[in-house]
């Protein structure tokens, strides 16, 4: 497939043609197991203090001979603290157990709960090319949300990488058609629910993700942009492509990064980065001598 390459000027300079990792079948399935095993790898674990709730002094016996039972005086037999006492009466109160006050809770969340998910490396990697090959189809961009260009796919010249500032990138984005990308994306509105208590108050959208060759100024200009992302090439994950397993974001690359993703073969089934037997050195094998040569050898000295 081939691929406009555009000046940072909106100017068409050439033709590029995408590397094999373009042409990936589109697996939704695969894309939302990637995704599931990087968010639950990236929750925060939590959970109650493993002795909230138990410790009060509270005890109530359920044997009908035994002192300080609950047995001929009426109420039920939950864990009791002694609040005051006159001989055998005691003024209790109701403890420890669940849906007492200040008791503790039936099922807690658990702390030690391992939330890790693991997922095979051959699965992984097709998933990230799914997500690359869907970046590519315009309709699927639609299809998603985004307010594609009419020009869209299209890659960058690599002076892209070289801009310092947010309003250079803005600039820049605008001249390619994404200005209704970045007003869509600039929106926020209040979340629904408890969320905006817990420090997520507002709900943002999904801008472009811009794709770059290596650490470049652009990652920290880009920053500034409300919905927009960077990322080097060699750091793309199926969350970033297709955030909220949802295949089909608008994903802008640099000429350097196409170029390092065919020349490493980033993502690819073969592990291309992986040295094969060939490559590794020939180590020598030393031959053993044989019984009656290491005898003779002894016999000289």
């Amino acid at each position: 497939m081939q691929v406009t390459l555009l000046s940072i000027t909106n100017q068409a300079i050439g033709k590029k043609a995408l590397p094999k990792q373009f042409q990936e079948t589109i697996r939704p399935d695969l894309v939302k197991k990637a995704c599931e095993v990087i968010m639950a790898n990236t929750r925060q674990p939590y959970g109650a203090f493993s002795e909230a709730g138990k410790r009060h002094s509270a005890k109530l016996s359920r044997r009908r001979r035994d002192y300080k039972t609950s047995y001929g005086i009426g109420i039920s037999r939950v864990p009791r603290k002694i609040i005051s006492r006159r001989g055998t009466r005691f003024n209790w109160v109701g403890a420890f157990a669940p849906g007492m006050v200040g008791g503790r809770r039936s099922h807690p969340p658990k702390a030690d709960k391992q939330w890790e998910l693991k997922i095979n490396k051959k699965e992984r990697r097709k998933a990230i090319r799914s997500a690359l090959a869907a970046t590519m189809m315009s309709e699927v961009v639609k299809r998603r949300g985004h307010a594609v260009p009419a020009e869209y796919p299209f890659i960058v010249e690599a002076k892209l990488e070289e801009l310092n500032k947010a309003a250079q990138v803005q600039e820049v984005l605008e001249k390619f058609g994404l200005k209704k990308e970045l007003e869509r994306a600039s929106r926020r509105k209040v979340r629904a629910g408890k969320g905006k208590w817990r420090g997520r108050k507002y709900d943002t959208a999904i801008g472009p993700l811009l794709v770059v060759s290596k650490e470049c100024p652009l990652l920290a200009a880009a920053r500034n942009i409300p919905g927009i992302d960077a990322v080097p090439v060699h750091q793309l994950n199926a969350a970033l492509l297709a955030p909220g397993a949802d295949v089909g974001r608008l994903t802008i690359f640099t000429e350097p990064a196409l170029v390092r993703l065919e020349q490493e073969g980033l993502f690819l089934q073969d592990g291309r980065s992986k040295k094969t037997n060939a490559e590794k050195p020939a180590v020598p094998v030393q031959q053993k001598a044989s019984k009656p040569a290491a005898k003779k050898a002894a016999q000289k000295k």
